[in-house]
């Protein structure tokens, strides 16, 4: 009994001692199992992460190719852009080539400040008529100051090219009260004519204001005026404009005038004259200044009988001087002349002496008081003689033109003749002209 009792616990020992055995085992092979579990899931984990690294970095290269493919349109587009840029710009040095070859007749200059609505419809004037003859009169628009309406304004045209003069300088007036906008017109002035015969090598130059308008006919009678210009040595500049051009004192849109007085409003002159004038240059009212005979010495000023520009600028610098009176019913010649065809040799000195002395030999004389009303009942030339300023400025206000007077001279005058069209002449007594072998007698 005891015997079994011992082989019993015997056996109960060897089968506690191999449970224990699988159980250690067991607990062995479960550590090396979770081990192994754990290290898979951290390589999951790690495998997942780059798998996302690889996703983030296929979805950034995939913006930059489309970032690249956004672009390669664009150079594309700029490309073809370019491409049309160059070719443009290869019709318009051709095109410049070609309008090289013809020497141009005239610069024209529209002088500009701060009037873009005036400036607009000066522009739009010229431009119906300029677009044709393009190469003989390039367009040029001087700016004065920063006005950046006015210069918006200029740079939308194509046709034209845009200058500006800057100049900050303070402006010193020689006289109390003075306008400072004169001093600034005449420096404006020098700079632009400066610029457009000493840079851009003009032979001549068409200033205008950028308050008028232009006749059909204003660039074929420049270009006829031209040859007269150069070979006449006694004409200072050429005119546009007629002071007494109002509409119910002109009829013959083919005549046109010497005078001492000079015009202004739309004129030419030759780089020969602004050679001399340029040096000497006043430091304001520069029209007045070119209107001193000591500045003209004893040369003309071609005008025509019906005006070429028309002044519709109320508002400026003069504050509208004149405007309703005389500028406002001036005559804007809208008849065809064939200019190319004109014969304008009576224009020379020798020649308009003897044409102009036969106007006022054949007319009429009226005398007295009444000579005015006297010449309203004439059918035919008439002339009145003045004996001094007051005289003038007298006789000139009733006719209903410009009393105003210039170093001596009356505007629109000739040897002292002041014209309101060809059946009025107002003259001035006791000096003499010679023509055609008879004694004329015009200004003293």
């Amino acid at each position: 009994m005891a015997r079994n009792f011992c082989d019993f616990r015997i056996l109960l020992l060897a089968a506690a001692a191999a449970f224990i055995f699988i159980q250690v085992r067991l607990f062995s092979t479960q550590s090396e199992y979770a081990e192994r579990l754990a290290s898979a899931l951290e390589s999951e984990s790690h495998c997942t992460s780059q798998l996302q690294l690889l996703i983030d970095q296929i979805s950034v290269q995939q913006g930059r190719i489309v970032a690249l493919e956004e672009a390669k349109k664009l150079q594309d587009e700029e490309c073809r852009h370019l491409t049309a840029l160059v070719q443009d710009l290869q019709k318009k040095h051709t095109k410049r080539l070609t309008d090289d070859l013809e020497v141009p007749v005239a610069a024209v200059v529209v002088m500009a400040c701060n009037r873009a609505d005036y400036l607009k419809r000066t522009i739009e004037s010229i431009s119906k008529y300029q677009s044709a003859v393009a190469s003989k009169f390039p367009l040029f628009v001087s700016q004065d100051g920063p006005d950046h309406t006015v210069k918006s304004m200029a740079l939308s045209y194509n046709q034209l090219t845009y200058m500006q003069h800057l100049d900050f300088e303070p402006v010193l007036t020689e006289r109390p009260g003075e306008l400072i906008a004169y001093y600034k017109i005449a420096r404006h002035y020098k700079w632009a004519l400066d610029q457009l015969f000493y840079k851009h090598n003009f032979t001549r130059v068409i200033i205008l204001e950028d308050d008028m308008e232009i006749a059909p006919d204003f660039f074929d009678y420049f270009e006829a005026a031209a040859t007269l210009l150069e070979t006449d040595k006694t004409i200072m500049a050429v005119s546009s404009w007629n002071d007494n051009g109002q509409k119910q004192f002109v009829h013959d849109p083919n005549v046109l005038y010497r005078s001492d007085f000079f015009p202004g409003l739309g004129w030419m002159l030759l780089k020969s004259t602004w050679d001399e004038l340029s040096p000497k240059w006043p430091k304001a009212y520069w029209d007045d200044w070119v209107r001193l005979k000591e500045v003209h010495r004893d040369r003309q000023f071609i005008r025509p009988e019906v005006c070429r520009t028309y002044n519709f600028g109320e508002h400026g610098s003069s504050m509208g001087q004149f405007f309703k009176q005389y500028l406002e019913p001036i005559k804007l010649n809208d008849a065809h002349v064939d200019w190319k065809s004109m014969d304008l040799s009576y224009m020379t000195e020798d020649n308009f002496v003897k044409h102009f002395g036969n106007l006022v030999a054949n007319a009429k004389p009226v005398h007295g008081t009444d000579a005015v009303q006297k010449a309203y009942n004439i059918d035919g030339d008439v002339r009145i003689q003045y004996n001094d300023e007051p005289d003038f400025q007298r006789i000139a206000r009733q006719f209903g033109i410009f009393e105003e007077w210039k170093d001596g001279i009356p505007r629109t005058a000739y040897k002292g003749v002041a014209t309101r069209d060809p059946t009025n002449l107002i003259h001035k007594e006791r000096s003499e002209v010679q023509y055609g072998g008879a004694l004329c007698i015009l200004q003293g």
